[in-house]
């Protein structure tokens, strides 16, 4: 056994991908095993390791652990990217869920009706330039520093990352009024462990397409 985190889920980003850019970026080594038929994800539901009955499922220091937050919180406190204190904590989870509300709406995007689509995509570039990055940019502003808490890399600034480049997939200059934003984005994407999860070849995941759209309804029978 090599004691790498195990990561099960499909071969696309979803709810997993997150997690991916977590440990990318704490510089932790993983493997995947890909839910490829909807009897993949039954063999893992019939043995019983899916506490309950849902991916994304990792195998991680002798757990099988599900939901989202729970994996992403356990691999920021394990690899000290979870701030010093209670306080610094907090601040990373709120940053986090509002992170997390606009991935959300990215992620869920390519699923809408093709009616929908243009109207959806509206509104998460609405929503973006005026509720989400505003907020990130002030905090930015307010303290001077180059991460958003403790001036210190944590999962608070993982997350945004990610979210900044999921916003630019759907409109590439979603950033142009964000200055800070925009330098925080070439700060972290410099960061050795997230550059070289940046490369082509690495465990990142592309862009969802139809094809994926198509595999994860077959899969999940939606």
């Amino acid at each position: 056994m090599s004691g790498k985190p195990k990561l099960h889920y499909t071969k696309g980003r979803g709810k997993m991908e997150s997690i991916r850019w977590l440990l990318a970026a704490a510089g932790v080594e993983f493997e995947e095993e890909f839910i490829e038929t909807k009897e993949d994800l039954e063999k893992l539901r019939n043995d019983g390791v899916l506490m309950f009955q849902q991916v994304p499922m990792v195998e991680i220091d002798g757990m099988k652990m599900v939901q989202t937050r729970a994996i992403l919180s356990y691999i920021a406190a394990k690899y000290n990217l979870y701030g010093k204190d209670l306080k610094e904590r907090a601040w990373i989870d709120m940053y986090v869920e509002g992170t997390t509300d606009l991935m959300g709406m990215i992620m869920f995007h390519p699923f809408q009706p093709a009616d929908a689509k243009e109207k959806n995509l509206a509104l998460i570039i609405e929503r973006a330039t005026t509720r989400y990055f505003p907020v990130y940019e002030k905090a930015l502003k307010d303290h001077g520093q180059d991460f958003l808490v403790g001036n210190k890399l944590s999962w608070a600034d993982v997350h945004l990352l990610e979210a900044i480049l999921m916003a630019e997939e759907c409109k590439p200059d979603i950033l142009s009024a964000f200055p800070l934003l925009q330098a925080f984005k070439g700060r972290t994407s410099n960061i050795p462990t997230i550059k070289k999860f940046l490369q082509p070849g690495s465990q990142r995941k592309p862009q969802t397409d139809e094809k994926f759209v198509a595999t994860v309804r077959k899969i999940f029978n939606f």
